[in-house]
């Protein structure tokens, strides 16, 4: 699928001290999803043309992604900072409230966002991210430690990037073509476009300082979870290398109106690889048609 596309509106906002990128499609409610690493707004291709016949669609590039800002300091890329980002980007629009949906660190910061803003999510749709309390767990176990090997080893200065450069970013094609089930589910152009995206000056060291900031911030206190009223999806490639299917497990302690969706054999990259079974879960969990 090609990053151009008539429909697709390009334009910038700033919050929270940085001006973030954004493509929108659609009028209505707001419907604001976010992405995970190392993608940007593009990893949501297969969903904004789908849901812009019922809501005005919005995909950020991240703080540090793509054609959003990059800070220096990675205290900037503290949680707190990018749920932050959130509640502007949604006033930023004109909007109180959004259905809300995340990938990967973008469904963590999706989890944050609605702990906190509780009356600014109507409904909360979270891919192949579990709840941060179960993720806390999981990394006290030997078998989730060992898929996360990759968060402690981002703690090093300097050294991941130059692995994820080398040999022309060969580390982000694998990232995709290596964890992927179905193989054509990722174009030489779906790819090149990630590429290019962590190839912006300053994007690879901001796309990493956000595990930099968590292992030093986030894993280091306690966090004290409400739980969620918020109506929540999860969806959950079965396959996914990085997290546990086992960490979903649960999730309906800390959330009150909870469903889940499993897809099997499907990788991390859910809403990529499955695109057309995962936007049918959403529009069922929201109870449109896509028709």
């Amino acid at each position: 699928m090609s990053l151009v596309n008539k429909n697709w509106n390009h334009n910038y906002l700033y919050t929270n001290g940085v001006r973030l990128h954004y493509v929108s499609e659609g009028e209505g409610n707001l419907m604001l999803m976010l992405h995970g690493f190392p993608e940007f707004w593009y990893s949501w291709r297969h969903q904004i043309t789908a849901f812009s016949k019922n809501y005005n669609v919005v995909a950020p590039d991240l703080r540090g992604y793509n054609y959003s800002d990059k800070l220096q300091s990675i205290e900037l890329y503290n949680i707190s900072e990018l749920v932050k980002d959130i509640a502007g980007i949604i006033t930023n629009l004109g909007y109180e409230k959004c259905v809300l949906v995340g990938h990967d660190w973008g469904g963590a910061i999706a989890w944050y966002f609605a702990d906190q803003y509780p009356e600014m999510v109507e409904k909360l749709i979270v891919l192949n991210i579990p709840h941060p309390a179960k993720f806390m767990e999981g990394l006290r176990t030997p078998q989730q430690l060992k898929k996360s090997w990759y968060v402690f080893f981002f703690l090093l200065p300097y050294f991941p990037e130059l692995l994820i450069k080398w040999n022309n970013y060969q580390a982000i094609e694998s990232a995709f073509t290596k964890m992927v089930i179905n193989k054509s589910a990722f174009t030489d152009e779906d790819i090149q476009a990630y590429k290019k995206s962590a190839a912006k000056p300053g994007a690879l060291t901001a796309m990493i300082n956000y595990y930099r900031c968590f292992v030093r911030q986030t894993l280091t206190s306690e966090k004290s979870w409400k739980k969620l009223d918020v109506p929540t999806l999860m969806i959950w490639g079965e396959n996914d290398t990085a997290l546990g299917k086992e960490l979903t497990y649960g999730t309906e302690d800390y959330v009150n109106d909870f469903t889940i969706k499993y897809i099997p054999n499907c990788s991390h990259w859910v809403q990529q690889e499955k695109p057309d079974l995962v936007n049918q879960y959403i529009a069922d969990f929201l109870d449109i048609s896509l028709a």
